[in-house]
């Protein structure tokens, strides 16, 4: 007695989602809300993969409603073609943030207008150099020579008197000299 026993639950059929479109087509409010509880998991659950803001989702949801009369039910089933919808309007509006946000940047990156003028910058400091070095040649060479070692060398003035074996108030005092007459061939304020 080998016969086999099949138990299943019965089936609940889903109201007619061709018949439901098709009244949607023609402004059926409650159609449209059968076969918004019909279709919303699946759509909401693919929409939100793409675009994951559950306002948006249901934007686009509201797409079905307006484009309602376009399904042609010999080329699909309407839950293909729902969702279907659905993908191409959130992908559309992903592109259209993309395209908004780069529009954007461009926008911006054409109206920036740096902080300041590079080459004049770049300019102004080969000139300021080159008034230093010329002023620099101006100086003593024992005052030259304990400028250079401490502000181009980096020697503390203690540092510049024990290489130079020199006492340490006479390099203050080179240095304090030697600064007055830069500062002076400079133009610089006292």
């Amino acid at each position: 007695m080998n016969t086999a026993i099949h138990l299943s639950a019965p089936q609940r059929r889903g109201p007619d989602l061709k018949e439901l479109l098709a009244r949607v087509a023609f402004g059926d409010q409650a159609a449209f809300g059968q076969l918004y509880d019909s279709v919303a998991g699946p759509v909401f659950g693919l929409v939100r993969r793409v675009l994951r803001d559950p306002a948006q989702s249901e934007e686009v949801l509201l797409e079905v409603w307006r484009s309602a009369a376009r399904y042609q039910p010999e080329r699909g089933e309407v839950m293909s073609w729902v969702l279907t919808i659905a993908h191409r309007r959130a992908v559309d509006r992903v592109r259209s943030a993309q395209a908004a946000t780069e529009r954007e940047q461009s926008a911006a990156a054409r109206s920036h207008v740096p902080a300041f003028d590079e080459v004049a910058e770049q300019v102004e400091g080969r000139l300021e150099r080159e008034q230093v070095r010329r002023c620099m040649k101006g100086l003593t060479e024992l005052q030259r020579e304990s400028v250079s070692m401490a502000y181009y060398q980096g020697f503390s003035y203690r540092e510049v008197a024990d290489m130079l074996g020199v006492p340490l108030g006479t390099i203050k005092t080179r240095m304090r000299d030697g600064l007055i007459r830069l500062r002076d061939c400079l133009g610089v304020g006292s």
